[in-house]
């Protein structure tokens, strides 16, 4: 009972101060962020299916390593070169996909709720080196190791920059933990984002099918290469 206490409590602080952030910056914008191969697209799709619009253009095609959709907005990936980001207000009220990376470049004239997914960072190597090797576009200089430690570093960034940022609000959505029990994910992020989405539906796109990678076959490769 008083967990339940608790989170109208919550619920209405947060009612509160998305009021006073709409007043200043207008509509939240709704990031959805993470390492390359973490679960992003995953997370689009379930916003999707609460019904919420997604700033995409449809680049960007479903392919063997999407095949859900990537739902991007290509000029997003040059946000660190671009001398106009105005256009970033466009998406207030909607959602967009933003790899980590590239947080740090987003204008601060925006209220900003950023769902954000952690993903083991072995996964996302081994991951992203399959898509890599499959367009044919590998890349030696850095070894899994050294990718690793510079992952781990920026994740602390990231989070280090946020904690900053009054207009930033962020969560961890733990990629497993999504896949295992999309339920429970599905109603992390209706609380994170104010309540009244359909979580169900939201579950529902979760297909555990498209996790591959996963961190104990990568261990058991390793064994078995050893």
């Amino acid at each position: 009972m008083l967990d339940d206490l608790q989170k109208q409590l919550n619920r209405g602080l947060d009612k509160i101060r998305a009021a006073n952030r709409k007043r200043i910056y207008g509509d939240d914008i709704i990031v959805v962020s993470g390492l390359p191969r973490s679960g992003t697209s995953m997370m689009m799709k379930m916003l999707d299916a609460a019904g919420y619009a997604i700033m995409t253009d449809g680049e960007r095609e479903a392919d063997i390593d999407n095949p859900k959709g990537y739902f991007e907005y290509e000029r997003v990936k040059d946000l660190e070169n671009e001398p106009d980001k105005s256009y970033i207000a466009d998406a207030r009220g909607k959602v967009l996909k933003v790899i980590s990376f590239l947080i740090k470049e987003l204008p601060d004239d925006n209220a900003y709720r950023v769902i954000f997914m952690r993903r083991d960072i072995d996964e996302v190597i081994a991951s992203q080196n399959k898509m890599i090797y499959r367009l044919g576009t590998e890349d030696t200089s850095a070894t899994d190791a050294e990718v690793k430690k510079l992952y781990q570093r920026h994740l602390v960034q990231v989070k280090n920059m946020v904690d900053k940022k009054p207009n930033v609000a962020m969560i961890d959505v733990n990629h497993r933990k999504a896949i295992n029990d999309p339920m429970f994910v599905a109603e992390q992020v209706n609380d994170f984002l104010g309540g009244g989405l359909d979580v169900q539906a939201m579950a529902a796109v979760v297909d555990k099918k498209l996790y591959r990678n996963r961190a104990k076959d990568l261990q058991a490769e390793e064994k078995a290469e050893a």
